[in-house]
């Protein structure tokens, strides 16, 4: 008898599931970006919660909640309910925090459940014009003949521009300080102005300023050519093989949060993503779409947090 009313007990609670889904949603959902306006991050939260509105009925509204590199709204969205009402939007950061930052209020792996990667953009390590350098091989050779003199812009602690800087740093023992900013458009500027000459920072935002030529690409971090800055060469082209680096833009929902519902909100990102208007939106802004399931993106979180893990340690990086 036991046997069979823990049976029923279980065939209600996956009744009931089925049934939530079913309606999901029947209210807003809040979509937590832990950044602040404008950036890569909040373009793409905004255009996949715009479609997700018009698809599902009811309003997916983002919310910037910014600080500590993202762990303040990354730790609100892991206290939120499991009911698929609270949706976050993660870059590298959320992968790479847990290495970098003393302590942080949530677990990539356990705190969360994957739900999609949604697109990637390849770094682009850029310079001044008023600096001599016309290649990468150039500008390593410079910054080697004058240690200490030369310094490079970042967009955020911890992201993978910061990181892979600081893997080209480790590879050819360069003494180039590190000057890091709040968002990759403040960076973007400083190097406008040439404090700091260098920069490495998602390409997006560099895009119309080198083919402008307010601003000189020296290498895109990819293993191919991107369309928006064709006559840039890829970092091996350039001489520096192996160093391949992406920002990465994807959706977690809080763990706990019924399968059917997360079913449910794959498949639409999955039908928006092939979208041709998503894709020339994604494109015109230099990311990639790239949708994925669940347990893939899952398994790019744990190797991101790997890779990523031991440039940190090798850097001997740490934010209290």
């Amino acid at each position: 008898m036991r046997a069979l009313v823990r049976l029923l007990a279980g065939l209600a609670l996956i009744a009931a599931a089925a049934a939530s889904a079913q309606s999901y949603p029947d209210h807003n959902v809040r979509v937590i970006v832990p950044f602040g306006q404008g950036g890569p991050t909040d373009v793409i939260a905004r255009i996949f919660s715009q479609k997700l509105s018009e698809r599902l009925g009811h309003q997916f509204y983002v919310e910037n909640i910014p600080g500590a590199g993202g762990n303040i709204g990354t730790a609100q969205a892991a206290k939120a309910s499991a009911d698929g009402y609270t949706i976050l939007v993660v870059s590298t950061g959320f992968m790479v925090n847990p290495s970098l930052y003393a302590k942080v209020p949530y677990d990539p792996l356990k705190s969360f459940t994957p739900l999609t990667l949604a697109a990637v953009s390849p770094n682009v390590i850029f310079v001044n014009p008023s600096i001599p350098a016309k290649s990468l091989k150039e500008l390593i050779e410079l910054v080697k003949a004058n240690p200490g003199k030369y310094a490079y812009a970042q967009p955020a602690m911890g992201s993978t521009p910061h990181l892979s800087a600081e893997l080209l740093k480790q590879t050819y023992n360069l003494d180039l300080v590190m000057v890091p900013f709040q968002s990759a458009g403040l960076a973007v500027n400083g190097v406008l102005a040439g404090q700091p000459p260098i920069g490495v920072t998602a390409l997006p935002p560099t895009i119309g300023l080198i083919n402008e030529g307010k601003l000189r690409g020296l290498a895109i971090e990819a293993v191919k050519r991107s369309p928006t800055i064709p006559d840039v060469p890829t970092i091996a082209e350039a001489g520096v093989p192996g160093q391949e680096a992406d920002t990465l833009t994807g959706f977690v929902l809080p763990a706990g949060t019924p399968p059917a519902i997360v079913e449910k909100l794959h498949a639409e990102m999955v039908k928006i993503g092939a979208l041709p208007e998503i894709r020339e939106r994604l494109e015109k802004i230099g990311f990639n779409p790239v949708i994925n399931t669940p347990a893939e993106f899952g398994a790019r979180i744990k190797t991101e947090m790997e890779k990523w893990g031991k440039v940190v340690r090798a850097a001997n990086l740490k934010i209290q």
